[in-house]
C-alpha cells in the first residue's frame, strides 16, 4: 500500500559547522570592519580625536574580540589550535584597545600621537600581542581551508603594515588599517556567500511525495521511481 504521509524535504542549511553563527560571524565581520575604517577615515580628516569619533571607534573595537571570536568558530575543527590560541589572543589585545578608547574619552586626549605618549609600554606591548596572533590567526584560516586563502594572507600583510606604520602620515595609517580591516570583511563576506550558495535548494532535488504521485511512482518535482523503488512503495 502505497504511504499516503506527506514528506516534507530537509530544511536548507548553509553546510558550515553552523549556519546562524556562519551568517551572523559574516555580517558582524563586514559591517564592524567598515566602521572601524570610517572611524580612522574621519580621524585622519579631523586631523586628530573627537568625542562623536572616538564613540565610533569603541563601537568598532568593541566588536573586534567577538567576531575574531565568531569566525574562529565558524572554522573548527579544522583552524586547530593555533587558530584558537591565536583568536583568543587577538581577542585579548583589542579588549585592551577598546580600554584605551575610554582612557582617551576620560582624558581628553587630542590625538594618537598624545595616546600613545600616555600609555606607552603598555601600547607597544598589545601591538606586540596582536601582530602575533594575528599572524597566527592567519595562518590558521589559510590551513584550514573554510575561507579564501587570500583573505588570510591580507591578513598578514594588514597587522605588519600597521605594526609599521604607527610613525607614518595619517594616511598611511589609514591605508595600512584598511588592509587589515578589509582581510576580516573578506572572510565576512565569504561566509555570507557560502550561507547563501549553500542555503538555496538545489535544481534536480525531490520534493515532497503526495499521495497520488506516490501511487503512479512518482514525485511533484522528481524523476520517476526507479522499479525497485516502485515496488517498495507497493508494499
Amino acid at each position: 500500500m502505497a504511504d499516503s504521509a506527506t514528506t516534507i524535504p530537509p530544511r536548507p542549511t548553509c553546510g558550515l559547522r553552523d549556519a546562524p553563527l556562519s551568517a551572523w560571524a559574516g555580517f558582524a565581520a563586514v559591517v564592524f570592519s567598515g566602521l572601524y575604517v570610517a572611524s580612522d577615515v574621519i580621524e585622519a580628516l579631523q586631523g586628530g580625536f573627537s568625542d562623536p569619533q572616538l564613540v565610533l571607534t569603541f563601537i568598532a573595537e568593541a566588536a573586534i574580540p567577538f567576531v575574531v571570536v565568531g569566525l574562529y568558530l565558524v572554522q573548527r575543527p579544522k583552524i586547530g589550535v593555533l587558530g584558537s590560541c591565536s583568536a583568543a589572543a587577538y581577542a585579548y589585545s583589542y579588549v585592551f584597545f577598546t580600554g584605551t578608547v575610554v582612557y582617551a574619552i576620560v582624558q581628553s586626549t587630542v590625538d594618537y600621537a598624545a595616546l600613545i605618549k600616555g600609555l606607552g609600554t603598555w601600547m607597544t606591548i598589545h601591538g606586540v600581542v596582536m601582530v602575533v596572533s594575528g599572524i597566527g590567526f592567519a595562518v590558521a584560516v589559510i590551513r584550514a581551508r573554510v575561507l579564501p586563502a587570500w583573505t588570510g594572507l591580507m591578513l598578514i600583510v594588514g597587522v605588519l603594515a600597521v605594526a609599521v606604520s604607527q610613525t607614518a602620515p595619517e594616511g598611511v595609517q589609514v591605508v595600512a588599517a584598511a588592509i587589515r580591516a578589509a582581510a576580516f570583511a573578506g572572510m565576512g563576506l565569504a561566509l555570507l556567500l557560502q550561507c547563501g550558495r549553500q542555503g538555496a535548494p538545489s535544481r534536480g532535488a525531490r520534493g515532497f511525495r503526495s499521495p497520488g504521485t506516490a501511487r503512479r511512482g512518482q514525485t511533484s518535482s522528481g524523476p520517476p521511481l526507479s522499479p525497485r523503488e516502485r515496488r517498495g512503495l507497493r508494499q
